[in-house]
């Protein structure tokens, strides 16, 4: 099962449906849109989460950009890397020469959302800021500011079970999926598990919720997804903890290399090695060979 291209997340298979993003939305923000009001999905491919699609972009209303991230760990350069998103929304969805016209460019207004589910301890909910990460300039003797000229602000959101009660309490399906991650790592197998341990692990999580009515119609039509999902997004943080040792302790690219083998043997797909080692294919056809 592992060997198929499981790309997608649990999160953005499930938030996929324009209705529900309009939902979950409106219950984070604690706002009321009409059940009518357009929404198109314009995530790009890859671009914020270690090989899998994690993330969700859309447009509301053709008035505001949305980008949702899911995270089961905190990277302290969220902002940056949403800057870095936003920019290639934009140029998606602007005319190159609309930006030399005499007339302005009106862009949808962006929102970033971030929901955490990690083990770690984490508030309720945090701002995260752009301005954060600038060096600091009264080393030059210039004069601080009161507002920088760039600015960016992330909304993090932990969506544990328990935690933000009354935003899940408005998206039904945000709580469900809280706790099918709650039993998701309930019974996750420890480290070192087989591939078939992992998957009879991930089978009985699976019927388990179902038995519990959790996501019980999106588990029943998308059992052997989530299932191919969950196990890719397993062995994917193995691979990735596993490079970090390996990359401290034999040398950068001996230590790639040494995942990627690790990784081609639990069977994970081509690209998400490309993704997780920067490896290009025809090393990797090597290594496969070899």
């Amino acid at each position: 099962m592992i060997n198929r291209q499981y790309k997608d997340s649990v999160f953005s298979l499930l938030f996929s449906n324009p209705n529900l993003l309009r939902r979950l939305y409106c219950a984070l923000e604690d706002v009321e849109l009409p059940p009518d009001t357009p929404v198109i999905i314009n995530t790009l491919e890859n671009v914020l989460f270690k090989g899998l699609i994690n993330d969700i972009s859309f447009v509301i209303g053709g008035k505001l950009v949305v980008l949702v991230e899911h995270q089961s760990t905190i990277n302290p350069n969220m902002a940056v890397r949403f800057l870095m998103y936003l920019n290639d929304i934009y140029k998606r969805m602007s005319d190159a020469k609309a930006l030399h016209s005499n007339k302005l460019l009106r862009l949808p207004k962006p929102e970033f959302i971030v929901l955490y589910n990690g083990v770690d301890p984490y508030p309720d909910e945090q701002f995260l800021r752009l301005s954060e990460t600038f060096e600091n300039t009264a080393e030059l003797g210039l004069p601080e500011k009161d507002r920088p000229a760039l600015e960016l602000e992330v909304h993090v959101l932990n969506i544990n079970e328990s935690r933000n009660e009354a935003r899940a309490n408005r998206c039904k399906e945000l709580a469900e999926y809280s706790a099918f991650v709650t039993k998701v790592r309930e019974l996750r197998p420890p480290d070192g598990a087989t591939l078939e341990e992992q998957e009879e692990a991930m089978k009985m999580a699976v019927r388990s919720c179902i038995k519990l009515g959790i996501l019980k119609e999106f588990l029943k039509a998308h059992a052997r997804e989530v299932i191919g999902m969950q196990l890719t997004e397993w062995n994917l943080d193995d691979a990735i903890a596993v490079a970090r040792e390996e990359g401290i302790e034999e040398g950068l690219e001996r230590g790639l290399e040494k995942t990627a083998r690790n990784a081609l043997a639990k069977g994970l797909p081509l690209d998400v090695i490309q993704d997780i080692t920067g490896l290009d294919r025809e090393t990797l056809k090597n290594l496969t060979d070899t």
